[in-house]
């Protein structure tokens, strides 16, 4: 058969998973298989400043394409990498690790090796040993007869269960000849329990037909079900009114003339929460109830009124059945619905106020209302929204998003800075979309060095750095000198960083520089960067009561 190198094998796989573009930082383990892998005409790689971000940036290129890829070297690599591989793993994101590992022949020899623990003769499974909790499987690559096999059953495992996996490959085996690749096999798709999934789509449609309002609720694990259109046949094959919960925002179109705003607890939409929870039925897909998308708890949802549907099971009026397929179950269901446009009609019948204009004089220190009124005037269809962990989460959840565009949060997990290296894989994997990122100075500070990267790959769009000097969401919770700041100068930083790239960035303290600055930035085709200097009290009133809520939480005692 005619025949390959092991890391020309690895780069024709991942371009069958469609990942068209890898993210790296390059270590002595990793190099020679790094340039097998650019060698292959199809594969681009991105070289990250850190593992972190490079991690956090295969998360943001997931979202996009469906799967990323990640290439580290061993431990001090793939160990630095662990916090954003984690993130992936509880946001149900397909992440191929690809480590760099010792070169086979001293392991055998049980030498002591660099970035190990130096603990000789163990066979150095430790780093894999510690991947093991944070993937859907690892693997081990130390012959090069094991590496097509292995390569393959990364892919498969990573795409077939929505998580990130974890590959190691000996350093001394990138070059080594395997079998060039027959088209990758996939397996057929999973099929659903037919009997379950009758009588739960069953039992659904005839609790929901027997309702007098009942409302739809979006959840986040309608992408990795595979199940967003299917959410949105079932929405306008019902007429019902259709809520999303904040990590599911930009999963159904926020112009559609069904969609009520957000359901978040006590930081809902306004009249959105009334309509939901005095609905007699809601059917909720995809949905993560965690202290967090539920605000500390703050809904008041009643089981024996609710249908959840999950990527594998539902479950109807406390009634559980097993074995189903979220986007089947919600076809079946639509199918099965009686036209009921009863919450959508109670939604309107009490018309929501309209935004008080923004009268402040320009020469006003900036305002967060403010700030937040121009940035829902620059979003356009087809822009990608990213909002980091922080009242960037809250301040987001307002803007109305335009046909076409896409927001992106990670609201499981929560890692504050993920979203400078999410905006960079965000912007890799589709170059076409307009990048608009709202990042906390806290948030920024955890991992500035990724917007030199952005600025290289000469990504377009908006990147608005919240200066108010603290870690605000944190203070909110609970408040003492940890959450203090060291003033940093982040127009400038951008400036330094840019080193010929395009780029505009300014630092605004009022309404007047803000307008000054967006004027100026008009269609620039690069990076803006708008450093937004705000008090430290000035946050959304949501994030009040979030905080209030998350500390009672975290206080309990019974």
């Amino acid at each position: 058969m005619e025949q390959t190198t092991v890391g020309n094998y690895l780069a024709q796989r991942l371009l069958e998973a469609g990942i068209q573009d890898f993210f790296a930082v390059p270590g002595d383990f990793n190099l020679a298989l790094l340039d097998e892998l650019i060698a292959h005409p199809g594969l681009r790689m991105v070289t990250c400043c850190n593992e972190l971000n490079a991690g956090y940036a295969a998360d943001g290129y997931a979202r996009a394409r469906g799967a990323a890829a990640l290439v580290v070297t061993f431990a001090v690599g793939g160990l630095s990498a662990v916090n954003a591989v984690a993130g992936a793993y509880a946001e149900d994101l397909p992440v191929v690790v690809v480590s760099g590992g010792p070169n086979a022949l001293s392991l055998k020899e049980g030498r002591t090796l660099h970035h190990t623990l130096a603990r000789p003769g163990e066979g150095e499974t430790w780093v894999r040993d510690l991947f093991r909790p944070i993937t859907a499987a690892t693997f081990l690559v130390r012959d090069p007869e094991q590496a097509p096999r292995a390569i393959d059953g990364a892919l498969l495992a990573a795409l077939k269960a929505r998580k990130p996996v974890y590959l190691e490959i000996a350093c001394n085996l990138a070059r080594e000849s395997v079998s060039l690749p027959h088209p990758m096999s996939v397996p057929p798709a999973e099929s659903a329990d037919a009997l379950s999934q009758e009588a739960a789509a069953s039992h659904a449609s005839a609790f929901l037909n027997l309702a007098r309002q009942p409302v739809l609720v979006a959840g986040s694990l309608l992408r990795c079900g595979r199940a967003v259109s299917a959410f949105r046949d079932l929405a306008e094959r019902s007429g019902y009114g259709v809520a999303c919960m904040p990590d599911a925002k930009g999963l159904f179109p926020e112009d559609h003339p069904q969609y009520l705003g957000i359901y978040w607890g006590t930081a809902s939409s306004p009249g959105c929460r009334e309509v939901v929870e005095a609905s007699d039925a809601y059917l909720f897909a995809g949905a993560r109830f965690n202290d967090y998308t539920t605000l500390g708890y703050s809904t008041l949802l009643q089981r024996a009124r609710m249908v959840q549907a999950c990527p594998r099971h539902a479950c109807v009026g406390g009634q559980s059945y097993q074995g189903l397929l979220l986007p089947e179950f919600l076809g079946d269901v639509a199918g099965r619905l009686k036209p009921n446009p009863a919450a959508l009609e109670a939604f309107r019948r009490d018309p929501l106020p309209g935004a008080e204009p923004v009268s402040a004089p320009a020469e006003a220190p900036l305002a967060a209302r403010d700030l937040y009124a121009r940035i829902q005037a620059q979003l356009a269809p087809g822009d990608t929204l990213v909002a980091d962990t922080g009242d960037a989460w809250f301040q987001a959840m307002a803007l109305r998003l335009p046909e076409g565009s896409r927001f992106e949060i990670q609201m499981q997990y929560g890692a504050i800075g993920w979203s400078v290296g999410a905006l960079l894989g965000l912007g890799v994997a589709d170059r076409n979309r307009r990048l608009l990122g709202l990042v906390g100075d806290g948030c920024f500070q955890m991992a500035a060095q990724e917007l030199g990267t952005i600025l290289r790959e000469r990504l377009r769009g908006l990147i608005v750095i919240l200066n108010n000097g603290a870690y605000a969401i944190e203070a909110m919770i609970h408040d003492g000198p940890y959450n203090d700041l060291q003033a940093w100068r982040y127009a400038a930083l951008a400036e330094a960083m840019a080193a010929g790239a395009p780029l505009v960035a300014r630092r605004v303290t009022t309404l007047g520089e803000l307008d000054g600055a967006l004027a100026e930035a008009g269609d620039f085709p690069g990076l803006t960067v708008l450093e937004a200097v705000l008090d430290r009290a000035d946050c959304s009133r949501a994030l009040l009561g979030w905080g209030a809520a998350v500390s009672g939480y975290n206080a309990r005692k019974e």
